[in-house]
């Protein structure tokens, strides 16, 4: 029976551990040290615990850290980690060097239920739910590590299709016990499942980014089926139900696709929908994925775009792309994986 990771709880639950273990439960704190403020790999290692507590830890649990499958480096600096997830799944975790901010872009699930027409990982299917411990050890497992100033929840996966695990992550990430990071350079993207952006808006001052991409109700049903369930209108009413500004930021990501979202008439309909939240726009490059008719906007339209949005009050920034080389949008490198291992297992 495999044994479960001891990598990716909380210091509550390291307590819980110990004390069942037969420990005191300050145990559970300096495990806590030696797995979220050091390198070691093993509890051989953790050496102000004794031998025997070691030991028994050793019997009943993994120590859970694992080293991602390989890396491919961009010419630009970018970083594409692919990490084993499971039985026949993979993940992706992109490192973005920017000067002195290093961003590292995380998955929080293997494939995603989400199928938006744009997402090649949505193409994949789901495949599964990613712990805390496996969202973290993307961060923890990589050379870069000490580097890391900002974390964006935007690889694979919808976060708030897995809030619980995606919770435990943050407060791993951000807690003084933990990896210690700002709240303010932490920021999960949602499509915008509300009871679950609820429970993050109360319980964490992580940054929101929410993936906006037309602000026209029936071109987002198209682009993405969750509008559905979920309407824009209501995403953006319960973010205003929230003192957002005092405690974090709230961004609109918005892919520029030709012809689909890149007119005049989208920049009047998102300066009124956008006027009494406090929040900017990131435009971003449509990279095409395979079996899409999608298309990049052209360069003189997206920066007529951003300035006419910036022009009408709403600040607009326009994302790098980066790392293009190395297939670095979200999906693509665990898809090659996981087709060639498909093709290996006939």
């Amino acid at each position: 029976m495999q044994k479960e990771p001891l990598f990716g709880k909380t210091l509550e639950e390291l307590r819980q551990v110990a004390l069942t273990l037969g420990l005191p439960a300050y145990t559970g704190g300096q495990v806590a040290y030696w797995l979220y403020k050091t390198d070691i790999t093993s509890f051989d290692e953790m050496t102000n615990i004794s031998k025997k507590s070691r030991t028994l830890f050793a019997e009943h649990y993994d120590f859970g850290v694992k080293a991602p499958l390989r890396v491919n480096q961009s010419s630009d600096g970018t970083k594409k980690y692919l990490f084993s997830s499971g039985s026949g799944s993979y993940i992706e975790a992109a490192y973005i060097p920017d000067g002195r901010r290093h961003t590292l872009c995380v998955s929080s699930q293997a494939g995603c239920k989400m199928g938006c027409l744009f997402c090649m990982t949505g193409k994949q299917g789901f495949q599964g739910n990613l712990s805390a411990g496996e969202i973290v050890n993307q961060l923890r497992s990589i050379p870069e590590r000490k580097l890391m100033t900002n974390i964006v929840y935007m690889g694979m996966g919808e976060p708030f299709d897995n809030v619980d695990q995606v919770m435990k992550s943050l407060e791993i990430l951000t807690s003084e016990y933990g990896f210690a990071i700002s709240v303010k350079k932490v920021t999960v993207s949602t499509i915008g499942i509300i009871p679950a952006m609820r429970n993050f808006l109360e319980n964490s001052k992580c940054n929101l980014a929410v993936s906006l991409h037309t602000p026209f109700e029936d071109e987002r049903r198209r682009l993405m089926p969750i509008q559905h369930v979920y309407p824009l209108e209501e995403v953006i009413s319960t973010i205003q139900e929230y003192d957002i500004g005092r405690y974090r930021r709230v961004s609109f990501e918005y892919i520029m696709f030709k012809g689909v979202n890149d007119t005049r008439r989208h920049v009047n309909e998102l300066a009124r929908i956008l006027n009494k939240v406090k929040a900017r726009i990131n435009l971003i490059r449509f990279h095409p994925i395979p079996g899409t008719p999608l298309e990049c906007s052209d360069e003189a339209t997206i920066m007529e775009f951003q300035q006419a949005l910036n022009d009408r009050g709403i600040v607009t920034t326009l994302r790098a792309s980066r790392g293009q080389d190395i297939e670095a949008a979200c999906g693509l490198l665990s898809t090659k994986e996981l087709v060639k291992a498909q093709k290996g297992g006939q």
